[in-house]
């Protein structure tokens, strides 16, 4: 049942209101006052708040100001026997979900709420999800080289430092490059990621900076570029050490510019991206043989951070054999698994040359093929198989 806390000063309406939604299944609250209502907002949870203007001492939009700061999330519709143009627009600035004049609507006052309630379950089912994306890309272990990976993180995340990732197959650069965006200033933005080893080296440019219609024969259209679409945001260049020689050419004037023209265009385009970038290849060695632009390893390794193998950190492996356990039979709608100790013994004597990537195989191999109970056995048996 719905909770709802009408706010007036006028008994006559505060019943009114009460009858009315009650009758309609609602849980309501009243209060004759502003102070009143926000000692009880402080106390209970509401899902709508109804809020008239015209109150003494402390008015509706006085009200509405404090419970911004106390219940932001809670719809509030203000009422009003005394309104106009400006003072419903200065309420829904003010953070107000509607604005209703009274007489009032008993039609327009039970549609506003449903849909105001409908709003409230959208923003909690948002908060649900960016909690479980969040979670998707948490940094699990408690090892040397994890903390300082996460430390490292905390410190370039709020700047706009471009950043080159580096580490074998399977590491998380991937992960890494999320978390970096998700605590910067730009989580806001769009994150907009690109395989550079997985587009053909004629398609790449088409691919970052975009192509006007008839540039080519396949281009039957104008179609935006991943800089131009994560405008504001992050661009993450995945396997940037797979990237041709005229597609780099183009990403170090964009970055020396902060400019990109579409391919087959003149107009130069203004965009604002922090470039993240990513490689498992050496690219010291690269530039001695000619593969990779000096200026552009200059450009991108602002800051370098480089990602540990999982042989780096097998004191991880427990956290890590739960935690994959954990988000594994979830997704498979399986109940829970543990894991003997003497199994957690025999994971920590594999070689693990594909890293996370290849210890999560495992894990699901484990979970599909073994009992409740993931045992030595169970590792023996199953872990070498059909290792990547």
């Amino acid at each position: 049942m719905s909770k709802i806390l009408i706010i007036d000063d006028e008994r006559s309406i505060r019943n009114t209101l009460k009858d009315i939604l009650s009758y309609e299944n609602y849980q309501v609250s009243v209060a004759e006052n502003g102070m009143e209502a926000i000692k009880m907002v402080g106390a209970n949870e509401f899902d709508v708040i109804l809020c008239d203007i015209k109150m003494p001492e402390m008015d509706g939009l006085e009200v509405l100001e404090k419970l911004q700061e106390i219940a932001f999330d809670v719809p509030v519709i203000m009422i009003s026997g005394h309104g106009n143009i400006d003072t419903a627009v200065e309420a829904i600035k003010k953070g107000a979900f509607d604005f209703i004049e009274k007489p009032l609507d008993l039609n327009r006052i039970l549609i506003t709420i449903k849909n105001a309630l409908d709003k409230a379950v959208l923003l909690t089912e948002t908060k649900v999800l960016k909690r479980k994306v969040s979670k998707k890309y948490d940094m699990i272990g408690e090892s040397k080289a994890i903390k300082e990976l996460n430390d490292m993180i905390e410190k370039v995340a709020p700047t706009d430092a471009r950043i080159l990732i580096t580490g074998p197959n399977g590491t998380g650069k991937e992960l890494v490059a999320h978390r970096i965006h998700e605590k910067s200033n730009r989580v806001k933005q769009p994150f907009v990621e690109v395989n550079c080893a997985a587009i053909p080296s004629e398609l790449i440019e088409s691919e970052l900076f975009g192509h006007e219609k008839g540039s080519f024969t396949s281009a039957h259209k104008q179609r935006k570029g991943k800089f131009e679409l994560s405008d504001g945001g992050t661009l993450f260049l995945d396997e940037i050490g797979d990237m041709s020689l005229s597609a780099q050419a183009k990403v170090l004037r964009a970055l020396q510019e902060s400019k990109i023209t579409r391919v087959g265009g003149d107009k130069e385009i203004k965009v604002n991206v922090r470039v993240i970038a990513a490689t498992n290849k050496n690219l010291a060695e690269e530039i001695v043989l000619g593969k990779f632009r000096e200026d552009l390893y200059h450009r991108l390794s602002v800051i370098l951070i480089k990602v540990p193998a999982l042989n780096e950190r097998l004191e991880d492996i427990p956290l890590l054999a739960h935690h994959f356990i954990d988000i594994i039979c979830s997704e498979m709608g399986l109940p829970p698994k543990s894991i003997a100790e003497d199994a957690i013994a025999e994971l920590l004597k594999l070689d693990y040359t594909g890293n996370i990537r290849e210890f999560r195989n495992i894990i699901e191999r484990l979970i599909i093929l073994g009992d409740k109970e993931i045992t030595q056995q169970d590792i023996k048996l199953y872990a070498g198989a059909n290792r990547d």
